[in-house]
C-alpha cells in the first residue's frame, strides 16, 4: 500500500502522526511511504531521518494527496484539503467529526474511508490511540490551568499550592476518565484542593482508590456542579462521549457564580466542549474571558509538546496503520471489529452511533457499509 504522511496545516499543530520507527515498520512490511518534506521538523525529526528508513520525501501535499492510497495524519482536513480527500482513499487521524459537520460532508461527498483515531477502541474497553493524547492533555490542562490564573495574564492571583498560613487554590475537575485522572494527579502533586465529578460510581471510587483520600468525589448533578464552581479557582473538563457531542454540564448562569479570574480549562472542547461558553481557540491566543471568567480552549493541547506527543501517538497509531496496510480496509475491519469502531465514514454513509446522531443523520453500521 502507498501511505501518506502529511505535514500539519492547522494553526500551532506541531505535531506528526508517525515517527522514523513506525514509517521503518511499514517499509519492512512492504509498503511504500511518502512523507511530506518537513512533516517531522516541529517535532524534532528531519527529513533525512524519514529517508533512511526508506521513505521517499515529496515536495507538496497535492503530490501525497494524489498518490496516498492511505493518508496518516494528526489532525482533522481542513477546508483547503476537503478537494485533495479522493474516492476510495482511508483517512486515518484525529477526525471529531460530531463537531464538524462540514468535515462529514466533504468525506461522504468525495467517497472518502475515514477512521477516526478516537474512536478506535480496544478489548479492554478504552480508547487505545485517544489514550496517550487523553494523558498528556489531562496533565497540560492543571499546567496551563496553573499559568492563566496569574494576575498578569487575567487569572485571580491565586497560587495553587497555597503557602503557609495561606489556603490552597481549589481544582474541579469534570470527569473521572483518563483526562480527570491525569489532571487530578498533577493538581495534587501541586498539592491543591480537588474535587472530580462523574456520574460513574465506579470510576468515582477508582479515584478515591488511588489517591488515597486527596481527591474529594462527587457524583455529579447540576446542583454539585454549581456548588463547587462557587469556590473553585480552576475548572477542568474532562468529560468523553466517544464519537459523540459532549454534554454540556457548565452553563452561562453559572459562570455569574464564580470568582473573577478564576479559570476554566475545557479539554473537550473538540467534540463540542463542556462548558456553554467555550470555543476552540489556539496556542497562539489560547484565552478568552466570558463574565469575567478566563476561558482556555485550545483543541490540541498535546500539540505544543510535539516531541513528547508525537512518539507516543505513533506507538498507538502503528498496529492499527500496519493492520490496515497489510489486510486492507475492508479485511482489517472484518477481522478486528476494534479497528471497525474507528470507522466514522464509508462509502458515503455515516458509520458511526455517536457521529450519526450528534449531527442529526441516519447511520449505518460498519459491516453494511463496507459490505
Amino acid at each position: 500500500m502507498r501511505i501518506g504522511l502529511l505535514r500539519e496545516i492547522k494553526q500551532d499543530e506541531y505535531r506528526v502522526a508517525l515517527t522514523p520507527g513506525a514509517v521503518e515498520a511499514l517499509a519492512e512490511a512492504g509498503h511504500a511511504v511518502m512523507v511530506e518534506k518537513g512533516a517531522g521538523l516541529d517535532a524534532g525529526i528531519a527529513d533525512a531521518e524519514y529517508e533512511a528508513v526508506g521513505a521517499r520525501v515529496v515536495s507538496s501535499a497535492e503530490e501525497l494527496w494524489a498518490e496516498g492510497e492511505m493518508i496518516v495524519k494528526v489532525k482533522e482536513p481542513l477546508e483547503p484539503e476537503f478537494p485533495l480527500m479522493r474516492e476510495g482513499q482511508i483517512l486515518f487521524a484525529f477526525l471529531h467529526l460530531a463537531a464538524c459537520q462540514p468535515l462529514a460532508g466533504a468525506l461522504m461527498e468525495n467517497g472518502t474511508y475515514a477512521v477516526a483515531f478516537e474512536t478506535v477502541t480496544s478489548p479492554d474497553g478504552v480508547l487505545p490511540i485517544l489514550q496517550p493524547m487523553s494523558e498528556i492533555a489531562g496533565r497540560m490542562a492543571v499546567q496551563e490551568g496553573a499559568k492563566y490564573l496569574g494576575k498578569n495574564l487575567g487569572g485571580r492571583g491565586v497560587l495553587l499550592a497555597g503557602a503557609p498560613g495561606v489556603p490552597r487554590g481549589n481544582v474541579v475537575i469534570l470527569g473521572a476518565g483518563i483526562v480527570g485522572k491525569n489532571a487530578a494527579k498533577i493538581a495534587v502533586g501541586m498539592h491543591a484542593g480537588v474535587t472530580v465529578f462523574d456520574i460513574n460510581h465506579a470510576r468515582l471510587e477508582y479515584i478515591d482508590d488511588i489517591f488515597d483520600g486527596r481527591v474529594k468525589t462527587l457524583v455529579s448533578t447540576r446542583f454539585t456542579i454549581r456548588e463547587a464552581l462557587r469556590e473553585a479557582d480552576l475548572v477542568i473538563g474532562a468529560v468523553l462521549v466517544p464519537g459523540g457531542r459532549t454534554p454540556v454540564l457548565v452553563s452561562r448562569d453559572m459562570l455569574r457564580e464564580m470568582n473573577p479570574g478564576a479559570v476554566i480549562v475545557d479539554v473537550a472542547v473538540d467534540q463540542g466542549g463542556c462548558v456553554e461558553t467555550i470555543r476552540p481557540t489556539y496556542h497562539s491566543e489560547p484565552t478568552y474571558v466570558v463574565d469575567g471568567v478566563v476561558h482556555y480552549g485550545v483543541a490540541n493541547m498535546p500539540g505544543v509538546v510535539p516531541r513528547t506527543s508525537t512518539i507516543a501517538l505513533s506507538n498507538a497509531v502503528l498496529p492499527y496503520a500496519l493492520e490496515m496496510a497489510n489486510s486492507g480496509l475492508k479485511e482489517a475491519a472484518r477481522r478486528n471489529p476494534h479497528l471497525a469502531d474507528g470507522l466514522n465514514v464509508a462509502e458515503g454513509r455515516i458509520t458511526h452511533t455517536g457521529v450519526a446522531e450528534a449531527l442529526g443523520m441516519e447511520g449505518a453500521s460498519a459491516r453494511e457499509a463496507l459490505a
